[in-house]
């Protein structure tokens, strides 16, 4: 019976594994726990143990990016185990632990194994940034096992070694976030076969960005004073971070500060070494960077007067530059994100870019390939000149389009169903930290994986495949969100909506040990909730040019705000205890850091805003201590210069929170912390509930109402209508064909009846299409009842709306009698998504965030 079911175990791997090999699409997603062991086990493979050592073996003539990637396992084995991997050729193989690596067509005895029958490769060969790990038995004369990894293209071998560095427990962040391994004695790989790739996005990577204030300061007179900014060195570092996350693209730094990327020739060739395709950002076409090499007149930047000057530009780095492997930025916009110069409307200008591309294209076929649609190119619609778009600007048919973020985490556009037959497809530009109006956030990343996950699944879905680039300021310490977003983008599988609320207990499991995961994740959790409600960067209630006003919190809201950063300062003060001494400097960069600055910058404006001077300047001093820890022995002065609270200068003052001030006198001292309790809502009648405090829910065969966890300014998470790409309902069927979420809820006899508004509080997403967000509602046995939102992009209440992460879309629905009653809430346009529903007679307070109840208070 025994034997029974062990084959009956075989013959479902090995189904499995063929079908992990036929399969066209991502097929590894989980945990690498039940690969790698510590402990022998029937049929594995040695990576590496006390009785021989390890050998890595490639071909000398595989790519550049494959000896670097082995030469990296080899240091990360040595992280782990203690012991030396050597690397060598083929011909050099002696009787040991093998690791064999390869790229198909560049390594014979990788080829000679799958010609043999040895190494099942499956449909590996020509896709895209694949590679297969296997163990494969007797590989060779002498030899019982060995670990093979073998990569579709060169990067797919990069991306395979790096995931062996990952599995045995090295982090990708070992080195930007120095996270300490956990020492393991011996690592062995179990038997079979896994497949990895192809990537869900073609081009996955990075813009380092606003890089004045931290990743600048400290490249310039920490890292390279050499460079005197970001040079090689940096980048070397950012290239082997790139490969470990599966990302290949990168929009280097372009402040005025840092010297231009290809201003030094040894950056473009590093690039070239790591196999990471370098672009530029939607403000500099053809890999220019206009800030630092623009030696002209700014105002000479401009096709209409100048047209061959600023050709003949363009055409100096396609002739440096043209042989590497590179994407491309079509079109035009100013110097440093500004306006387009030159055409005066808006027809002149659809006008003058669609003669740029025609002409950018001629240098393209002359220096890059004759054949321009081998050429990735790509045209970012940022800004003003997404409306361009929209207004019939013809984009030629091989270039990918790359909608915008609204700078705020919330994506400006989503390709129709006919733009999706388009060539060159979508991508998206994506921001996790910002320099502009009508705040900027440049400290603290605080985007909610949760948000990263509903705007990208949704851009993914509605076609935007082919490049995604996250705008992730200095880098640091913006850890978590990057690469959770660069996970998506390799496999898009990996995070169902039902998994999503694992991510960070995965992620804290892999950076300090299952023992304190489910704690750091939920203080994570809390973290990202809290500062969604307001970022620390937005602790103003005003903005610049505007006279001071006090917060639209309520004193008891402001006590249970500060309440609740205290508690968890001090969770994470008591997890640090439990953790060894080598990963100490992980934590504070990657939890306590973040956790410990938000609560105080908190805690500094609001015992400011109530007058005590005590406490706020106590605050201060006390985030002074935590910075200048960053900046000076933390990991032995590794990061002096990294970290720079917002805002750190005077420059940008119209787009950033004014300098912190103490108050003038201390009014009262510092008022003792009340324990987390249920705020007061408002005066006004009122029945609030959570979007999923719902009692019953009915979904249609085309369209659902889901819950996003993780997302939202209170609760649980928020309602969301899936699939995104859903046809609309009309109105008229919504009563008896749209998805439906059903509240109960009682009106008692006194105060209770009487006329009442309904508001849903939205997370401030954009339409699929259009300007309105809508959904549909009804009272008891009424008809359904349209409740619109127009969300006015980039006017004064979109801007408080993305400042409070909330619009609020409201419509009368008449008397109300006393007596129980249900609210019925119609999903009938996808890319709605609802945080709180509200019935209220009276105005509610803006500033409203405390948990809400399902009866009248």
């Amino acid at each position: 019976m025994h034997a029974f079911a062990r084959l009956c175990r075989i013959l479902i791997s090995l189904l499995a594994s063929s079908f992990l090999l036929c399969s066209p699409v991502l097929a590894q997603s989980s945990p690498h726990d039940d690969w790698i062991s510590s402990v022998v086990l029937p049929g594995s493979a040695v990576i590496s143990d006390a009785s021989k050592p390890t050998q890595i073996v490639l071909a000398d003539g595989d790519a550049k990016v494959v000896q670097l990637a082995a030469r990296d396992l080899a240091t990360d084995l040595e992280r782990v185990t203690g012991r030396h991997a050597h690397i060598s050729s083929p011909s050099a193989i002696k009787s040991t632990s093998l690791i064999l690596v390869g790229t198909l067509g560049k390594s014979p005895l990788l080829d000679q194994l799958v010609a043999a029958g040895k190494l099942d490769i499956g449909n590996l060969r020509g896709a895209w940034e694949s590679f297969v790990v296997a163990s494969v038995t007797a590989p060779m004369p002498g030899v019982d096992n060995a670990v093979v990894i073998v990569g579709s293209d060169a990067r797919g071998t990069a991306f395979g070694i790096y995931e062996l560095s990952q599995a045995i427990g090295v982090s990708p962040w070992h080195w930007w976030a120095d996270v300490a391994p956990e020492k393991k004695a011996a690592l062995y790989m179990a038997a079979g076969t896994r497949r990895f790739g192809p990537p869900s996005v073609r081009y996955r990577g990075i813009f380092i960005n606003d890089e004045d204030w931290g990743l600048h300061v400290w490249a310039a007179n920490n890292f390279e004073p050499e460079h005197k900014g970001i040079g090689p060195k940096t980048y070397a570092k950012v290239f082997e971070l790139l490969l470990r996350l599966k990302a290949n693209t990168l929009w280097p730094a372009m402040h005025a500060v840092s010297p231009p990327f290809n201003q030094l020739a040894a950056n473009a060739a590093l690039a070239n070494d790591y196999g990471i395709v370098m672009g530029s950002s939607h403000a500099e076409p053809m890999l220019r960077n206009n800030v630092g090499e623009w030696k002209a007149a700014p105002e000479s930047y401009n096709y209409v007067s100048n047209a061959d000057g600023v050709r003949a530009y363009w055409e100096e780095r396609l002739r440096s530059n043209g042989g590497y492997e590179n994407i491309y930025t079509l079109g035009m916009r100013g110097i440093h994100d500004s306006k387009m110069q030159g055409p005066k409307t808006d027809i002149e200008r659809r006008q003058v870019l669609e003669t740029i591309f025609s002409d950018q294209r001629r240098l393209l076929n002359k220096y890059v390939n004759p054949d321009i649609n081998q050429v990735p190119q790509v045209f970012c619609a940022y800004k003003e000149v997404l409306p361009l778009y929209r207004q019939g600007l013809q984009v030629p048919d091989d270039v990918t389009i790359i909608w915008p973020d609204d700078n705020f985490g919330y994506v400006r556009s989503f390709a129709t169903a006919e733009e999706r037959k388009r060539a060159g497809g979508f991508g998206v530009y994506y921001h996790l930290s910002y320099l502009g109006a009508p705040l900027s956030y440049l400290w603290l990343s605080t985007t909610p994986p949760a948000l990263i996950w509903e705007e990208m699944s949704k851009s993914y879905d509605n076609g935007a495949r082919n490049i995604w680039i996250a705008n992730v300021g200095d880098l640091k310490p913006a850890e978590i969100g990057t690469e959770f977003f660069l996970q998506m983008a390799w496999d898009m599988q990996r995070w169902p909506l039902a998994q999503l609320s694992t991510y960070l207990r995965q992620w804290a499991g892999r950076e300090f040990g299952a023992t304190q995961a489910t704690e750091i994740a939920a203080i994570m959790s809390e973290y990202y909730q809290l500062n969604y409600q307001r970022k620390p960067e937005h602790l103003q209630w005003w903005l610049p040019k505007e006279s001071p006003r006090p917060s639209a919190l309520s004193p008891d809201e402001i006590t249970q705000r500060l309440a609740a950063f205290t508690q968890l300062q001090s969770r994470v003060g008591k997890v640090g205890k439990q953790l060894r001494a080598d990963q100490q400097d992980a934590f504070f960069e990657l939890v306590a850091y973040p956790v410990q600055a938000s609560a105080l910058a908190n805690l500094r404006y609001f015992e400011t805003e109530r007058g005590n001077r005590a406490a706020a300047i106590n605050a201060d001093q006390q985030l002074q201590t935590i910075n200048a820890h960053w900046n000076g022995p933390l990991a032995a002065g590794k990061w002096r210069g990294i970290m720079a609270a917002e805002p750190a200068d005077d420059q940008w003052k119209s787009m950033r929170i004014s300098k912190w001030q103490a108050p003038a006198t201390d009014i009262v001292a510092a008022a003792p912390v009340a324990p987390v309790a249920p705020v007061a809502p408002p005066t006004a009648s009122v029945v609030a509930m959570e979007a999923e405090q719902f009692q019953h829910q009915r979904a249609n065969g085309s369209m659902r109402w889901e819950l996003i966890p993780g997302l939202g300014r209170t609760g649980a998470g928020t309602m969301a209508l899936f699939p995104t790409t859903a046809a609309a309902i009309p109105l008229a069927q919504a009563a008896s064909t749209a998805p439906r979420l059903d509240y109960e809820f009682t009106l008692d006899g006194t105060d209770g009846a009487g006329n009442y508004q309904f508001s849903a509080y939205l997370i401030p997403t954009q339409p699929l299409s259009g300007t309105v967000l809508e959904l549909a509602i009804a009272i008891d046995d009424g008809a359904p009842q349209l409740v619109q939102l127009d969300v006015k992009d980039g006017s004064a209440e979109w801007a408080q709306g993305v400042l409070n992460a909330t619009r609020i879309a409201s419509t009368p629905v008449g008397t109300l009698a006393a007596g129980k009653h249900q609210l019925h809430v119609y999903g009938i346009r996808p890319g709605i998504v609802v945080d709180k529903i509200v019935l209220h007679q009276g105005k509610l307070s803006s500033g409203y965030l405390g948990p809400v109840s399902a009866s009248r208070n």
